[in-house]
């Protein structure tokens, strides 16, 4: 039986990932949290209902905060993972600009700390590192960028995801660490913080209130994601930690630790998408297109990721966006105390 320790734990990704971990195998589950305004205890306390006593008995739940080194007291608690999945990080990117050295401090030093402590495992099969989209930063039309396209970062956040990236790709280099790294796009889904983008409007249309759609400077196009639920990363991840004898042939660069893009299965952008979600909840869509770089700097319009990799390997989505999206809007109009702010 595998020991897989996950970071943070409480957060939206991970509560997922944790949970099709207990539903697909019997592997034990350490996870460690700081829970501050991204860790939510109650979304582990929502999954765990599913489960039967024994289950529940495979989740182990720890303290701390990965700024401060993993001492001996910590690591006792955690054990010997075979697996590691980092998706602990500050990802607030209006608060990355007001606060750079904080997202310096969460997400590199942070990184730096696992590394060390997985390092020292003799038995480590795959060390995670969960890494964003918004690296290479804005993909004009037309363009998806691949798993080893340079990075473009256009705010302290992306570019503290970046350098806790390349603090991976060094370890695997210079201490040969079995490193993956995921670069995941906009994720959605059930208990997702309410100030995201889906939960936010599916709260402001049931309560007719407007919408404010970021747009290029004409404000005649709206900014475009390639949406994914948090059960199709979860799903995507175990397809990745399944792969056998799988190793990157080496394009470009030396970088030899695995990428992989975590694509949705469509691109669609943001009006379109609000429109989608007004239609499910039987509301007329009250929105205002507003320019997006003068009202958001350090934000992009749009990105893009190539999902060819992963497709070539056998895995995409299973299910069509509009779905997934209806699925999302009933969930969260039936379970309200996720729409507001906790």
């Amino acid at each position: 039986m595998k020991k897989v320790l996950i970071t943070g734990g409480a957060g939206f990704i991970a509560h997922h990932i944790i949970a099709h971990m207990i539903k697909s195998t019997d592997w034990d589950i350490v996870t460690i949290d700081r829970l501050d305004i991204s860790g939510n205890l109650n979304r582990l306390h929502d999954i765990l209902h599913e489960f039967s006593t024994e289950d529940k008995k495979r989740l182990k739940i720890v303290f701390h905060d990965l700024k401060a080194e993993i001492n001996s007291q910590i690591s006792s608690e955690i054990g010997k993972p075979d697996i590691i999945l980092h998706l602990a990080a500050a990802s607030h990117v209006d608060r990355s600009i007001k606060y750079p050295l904080e997202f310096v401090n969460d997400n590199v030093l942070g990184t730096v700390n696992l590394l060390n402590f997985a390092k020292e495992l003799k038995n480590l099969e795959k060390f995670v590192y969960f890494s964003t989209d918004e690296i290479f930063g804005n993909a004009p039309p037309g363009v998806s960028y691949s798993e080893y396209d340079r990075y473009n970062s256009t705010n302290p956040y992306s570019a503290s995801k970046a350098a806790a990236e390349e603090f991976c790709v060094a370890y695997e280099n210079t201490y040969k660490m079995p490193i993956y790294i995921t670069h995941t796009m906009n994720v959605f889904g059930e208990r997702q913080h309410p100030e995201k983008f889906i939960p936010m409007v599916i709260q402001k249309v049931r309560d007719e209130q407007k919408v404010i759609i970021h747009a290029n400077q004409e404000k005649t196009e709206a900014g475009s994601r390639h949406y994914i639920h948090a059960q199709d990363v979860a799903d995507g991840l175990m397809f990745i930690l399944n792969l056998k004898n799988y190793s990157h042939k080496g394009d470009f660069g030396n970088a030899k630790c695995p990428k992989f893009n975590l694509v949705g299965p469509e691109e669609i952008d943001n009006l379109t998408l609000a429109q989608m979600i007004a239609k499910v909840e039987n509301k007329k869509l009250i929105y205002e297109l507003v320019d997006n770089h003068s009202s958001r700097p350090g934000h992009d319009l749009r990105y893009s990721l190539s999902p060819k990799l992963l497709k070539d390997l056998g895995w995409e989505p299973k299910i069509k966006l509009s779905k997934r999206i209806e699925e999302v809007v009933k969930w969260s109009l039936k379970n309200n105390r996720w729409l507001l702010e906790n």
